[in-house]
């Protein structure tokens, strides 16, 4: 058996551009490996979290997704916002962050406000709006985020909606 190229533990592998059956391996001919003090911070934000992406177009060429942490200092809450086209799924890593959003399937909107503990998962659907909450005075709260667009879209909002109501189809109330 030959020796592994690659060294457990390791992050980009520059060897694998000098092989000579590969002498310029492309970004999506390879498995890449992005280690947790590597997370660009160069992404989309909202007030009140940072957003780190792992996973990206600009990362490792990825066209269909992108997946980051999402970090929410204590007592803090981001910005009311949505995530326009992408599916977004979140799995809860620390803390116990709660995610708000606005139903109106009652005939009345209502704020709803989801309760997570570590381990537990959201899913947030194109286009609606939210927040994410920390109201833990001491510590912080961490998820990763799995989204269906390559790049991490956010779009900022002045307050929540209900998704399909005037002001989502452009026009304040």
């Amino acid at each position: 058996m030959s020796e592994p190229l690659t060294t457990p533990g390791e992050g980009f592998h520059p060897h694998l551009h000098d092989t000579a059956r590969h002498p310029e391996t492309p970004l999506r001919a390879r498995l890449h490996h992005i280690r947790a003090d590597e997370l660009d911070g160069d992404t989309a934000q909202s007030g009140g979290m940072r957003r780190f992406a792992a996973v990206s177009g600009k990362t490792v060429g990825s066209e269909k997704l992108w997946m980051g942490q999402t970090h929410v200092a204590p007592s803090t809450a981001s910005s009311d916002h949505h995530h326009g086209e992408s599916e977004t799924a979140i799995h809860v890593l620390s803390g116990h962050p709660e995610f708000v959003f606005l139903d109106d399937s009652g005939g009345t909107p209502e704020e709803i406000r989801l309760r997570t503990s570590p381990g537990d998962y959201i899913f947030v659907p194109p286009y609606v709006p939210h927040r994410e909450e920390n109201p833990d005075p001491a510590e912080e709260a961490v998820v990763v985020i799995a989204r269906s667009t390559q790049e991490a879209i956010v779009v900022n909002l002045p307050h929540l909606y209900v998704l399909g109501g005037e002001e989502a189809a452009g026009t304040p109330e």
